[in-house]
């Protein structure tokens, strides 16, 4: 197991570069995360020694590739459609359920990331906070404000 000073050391010398490996192979920023943190996870409970600065980042290189091929193949990741992907296939929705992903789809980003990470992937409100790295009271407020939204857009009752 490695100090803190190493993994602090390895973060700031690797992190963009593995950042941009996981958008690059997952196109995900929420995977990106999970990926970044496993990849120094590893490297914190690793004991590899390594030869040269060069052997260190070429080590990093290949575990974020390896675990951002092992995340795309896993059995959840197989199983879920993103909600544009949803969209685009006619049949695969009933309508009534068509027009709530389009409004959701139609919401601002900031609404529309709580919305779905509530809704559609079953978050709780703390869960959400940590990933979006907001206060707790905020995500409360965007859910609020987005269920005013949506029910203003889908005619539902005007209750507060």
């Amino acid at each position: 197991m490695r100090s803190e000073e190493e993994v602090e050391r390895a973060v700031e010398l690797h992190s963009d570069t593995v950042r941009r490996l996981c958008m690059i192979h997952l196109k995900n920023y929420a995977d990106t995360e999970d990926i970044f943190q496993t990849v120094f996870l590893k490297y914190a409970l690793s004991s590899v020694l390594f030869e040269s600065e060069e052997h260190e980042r070429a080590w990093f290189i290949r575990v974020t590739i390896n675990a951002c091929k092992d995340l795309l193949k896993s059995f959840f990741h197989s199983r879920t459609v993103s909600l544009d992907e949803l969209m685009e296939q006619p049949a695969a929705l009933p309508p009534d359920h068509r027009e709530v992903i389009e409004a959701v789809l139609a919401l601002p980003q900031k609404y529309r990331d709580v919305v779905y990470l509530h809704y559609f992937e079953d978050y709780t409100v703390p869960q959400i906070s940590r990933i979006l790295g907001k206060n707790v009271n905020t995500i409360y407020t965007l859910l609020t404000r987005s269920r005013r939204m949506l029910r203003e857009k889908l005619g539902g009752d005007d209750y507060e």
